[in-house]
């Protein structure tokens, strides 16, 4: 199988601004001058990490949809990131995985960060989501539920290849957001990608960026610091393979089920 080249943005967010931030995200989406398979932009990338659902929701068929369709057509690219959706009058901070060729699918959140009051405003997802991307199986997930484990889990049988977290994590809980990144790749003998943002929110956090790509084996591949940026690197499914067949520790986990990770269940459009 080939390998998979992927590009993420780590990006400071204009608050409840969707307009200024396709904007901003188009002009670091340019600088990629390569073909690449697979865009991933933060969590709630059009407004930030916003309560404020009633103001800021978008439909299924509204402009951001349309905006990342588009950019999924010119790029040849899979785009993926969160944003607020409104979904039979329920509130979502949910992950859409455009197409180019338009389709859709996607994943609610499941761990609702209930500090932060996202438990009262957004419902919950139920079910995970695997993608088959040019030969490759992924995993997006949104945020918090980088703390827990087990939502992460790699499946033993027809494992994901790549494990992406998009994400407004505070630099006040950096040692976390590193820790657990590296934490998940070594325990699901995945690549690892973690897509976060930098700059002070309209809350007053700050953010710290640290956004990353981590091989198998928990290492490394980079390592973006606290600046605005967009990277692109090629995975290789030959040192995956490799590496997987010298230490198959995921063939001696535990056997315990989540529900299947349905995709198809997913779709939109």
């Amino acid at each position: 199988m080939s390998d998979l080249t992927v590009s993420f943005v780590q990006a400071s967010l204009q608050w409840h601004d969707p307009a200024a931030n396709w904007a901003e995200l188009g002009q670091h989406i340019e600088e990629i001058s390569i073909r690449t398979d697979l865009i991933v932009l933060p969590e709630m990338f059009t407004t930030g990490f916003s309560m404020d659902a009633a103001s800021l929701a978008e439909t299924m068929d509204g402009p951001t949809v349309a905006w990342m369709k588009q950019l999924a057509a010119d790029r040849d690219a899979v785009v993926t990131g969160s944003l607020i959706i409104r979904d039979q009058d329920r509130y979502y901070n949910r992950l859409l995985w455009v197409r180019p060729d338009g389709t859709l699918s996607y994943y609610n959140k499941r761990h609702l960060f209930g500090v932060a009051g996202e438990k009262d405003v957004y419902t919950a997802g139920t079910e995970r989501l695997i993608e088959e991307w040019r030969g490759w199986r992924i995993c997006p997930l949104v945020c918090y539920d980088l703390r827990f484990p087990v939502w992460s889990r790699n499946p033993s049988t027809a494992p994901y290849d790549l494990l992406l977290y998009v994400a407004n994590w505070p630099a006040s809980r950096r040692t976390a957001w590193i820790t657990l990144l590296r934490a998940r790749a070594i325990e699901n003998l995945a690549y690892t990608i973690g897509v976060n943002v930098v700059g002070i929110d309209g809350n007053s956090l700050a953010y710290a960026g640290d956004s990353a790509l981590l091989d198998m084996r928990g290492e490394y591949l980079v390592e973006v610091g606290n600046h605005e940026t967009s990277i692109t690197r090629t995975l290789r499914r030959a040192d995956l393979e490799a590496f997987r067949e010298r230490f198959p520790a995921l063939n001696d986990a535990d056997t315990f089920s989540l529900g299947e990770p349905v995709s198809e269940l997913s779709h939109h459009g």
